[in-house]
């Protein structure tokens, strides 16, 4: 039984494709009018239009919200078009692997705008246009990474590790605000991007080191979403959960 999102505004970043697609498109099923919004503006579109297809409501945005006023400006259309906005997921990162040596500025700068200054704004977008009667919820994207030493990933690790402190400020800092603030942390689920950097053979030798012994599933991240939005997580704030299978608890 999916959780009822009916009349929710709910704005989610890097929707084009990946686990935001398949989120976009659950929580529009669940009832919610979903902004999507992407850099890669072919893929927000074919979001958008997937569920409208599927009978959902659906706005697309395509951007670059590492631009603040970019960010702004997305929440302002979508706000138009719905009314308000009930809740941000701030899924959007860039993820790049490289041995410390090899990384740059350039990418550094490009993997912070995306993976932290973007949620930044994403709360901004949110304090202005939620409804305080209603309530708001944001909802970051955390990773097994900000728990566990991943070689390769110091960038992306550092981020999700910034990112989980950024939930548990915001969610006290808003709290007051009616807002709730949380975070996902998924583990191991093979996406298009994930794909570029561990083929289907590694996958296999992950699942056989989880406890539940297998690896991630795009509608396991999909549940755990709609849950935090829902009116059944109410008293939820401040929270990561763990989306991971035991990864982060088998240490």
């Amino acid at each position: 039984m999916s959780h009822d999102l009916t009349d929710r505004v709910i704005l989610i970043t890097g929707a084009a494709g990946g686990l935001g697609r398949s989120a976009a498109r659950h929580l529009a099923r669940c009832g919610a009018v979903v902004g999507v919004s992407d850099i890669n503006a072919k893929g927000c579109d074919e979001t958008a239009a997937m569920i409208r297809d599927a009978g959902g409501q659906a706005h697309s945005f395509p951007a670059d919200l590492s631009s603040r006023d970019s960010f702004l400006a997305v929440a302002d259309s979508l706000a138009r078009a719905a009314g308000r906005i009930d809740a941000v997921v701030n899924n959007a990162a860039l993820l790049v692997y490289e041995k410390i040596e090899d990384v740059r500025e350039e990418t550094v700068d490009r993997m912070i705008g995306i993976g932290l200054k973007a949620p930044m704004w994403g709360a901004q977008a949110l304090l202005a246009h939620y409804d305080p009667q209603r309530g708001g919820v944001i909802i970051n994207f955390a990773s097994v990474v900000a728990y566990k030493g991943f070689p390769g990933a110091a960038v992306y690790s550092a981020i999700k590790g910034a990112l989980i402190s950024l939930t548990r400020v915001l969610a006290a800092e808003l709290g007051p605000r009616n807002v709730r603030v949380n975070a996902v942390a998924p583990g191991s689920v093979p996406t298009p991007g994930a794909l570029k950097y561990v083929d289907q053979k590694e996958y296999e030798r992950r699942a056989a080191t989880i406890p539940l012994r297998r690896i991630g599933r795009e509608e396991d991240i999909d549940h755990a979403l709609a849950y935090l939005l829902s009116k059944e997580a109410s008293f939820v704030n401040g929270a990561v959960l763990n989306v991971d299978g035991g990864i982060v608890a088998a240490g």
